[in-house]
Parts: C-alpha cells; structure tokens; sequence
C-alpha cells in the first residue's frame, strides 16, 4: 500500500513539474489524462529518477511505445521542438540525445 502511495506521489510530482502538459504533443490535461512515461525506457536501461520521467498524454506514450525519446522523436519535428522546451528537467544526457538525433 505504502508503495502504490509513494508512485502516485511521484506521478503526481512530475506531472506538477511539467506543468500538467505533455511534452510530445504539448497539450495541457488534467491529472487523470496523463501517463508517466520513461525517456530511456526501462528495458533500454531506464530508470525511475525524475531526470528519466515526463507527462505524456496516452495517446503519445502509446506512439511512442518501448522506444527511447530519441528515437521516437526521430522526423518528428514539432514533437522534438515541444520536448525540448518542455522537458526542461530530464537529464541532460537525454536531452542531448533527442538534440543530436534531429
């Protein structure tokens, strides 16, 4: 119980910090309309530090599915433009990363 506190505590934190927008697509929703999304998933050697975690939308965080932000963001121009002025947050490795693969 205590854990599933802490993760929408968490949830709750990053969505604040983003501003309740979702750096793909730009777009500000309400809390229940957001996702947690990781920008190096998990299973690329993500991890769950707010310097890896953004608000996105369910419909971008589907788009965008396993792969890293920069290879969704790959010939996605206005995405990569909105998270680069929104996820002013994330690692700057990562940041770095979606830059260099415009």
């Amino acid at each position: 119980m205590a854990s599933s506190r802490g993760a929408r505590r968490r949830r709750n934190t990053i969505f604040e910090r983003d501003g309740f927008r979702c750096v793909y697509c730009g777009i500000t929703y309400p809390g229940d309309a957001l996702t947690v999304d990781h920008v190096q998933p998990r299973v690329k050697r993500g991890d769950h530090s707010p310097g890896n975690l953004v608000s996105a939308c369910l419909r971008c965080n589907t788009d965008k599915g396993g792969r890293t932000a920069w290879e969704y963001l790959r010939g996605r121009p206005v995405e990569r433009a909105n998270f680069l002025r929104y996820a002013i947050h994330v690692w700057a490795r990562l940041r770095r990363a979606v830059r260099e693969s415009g």
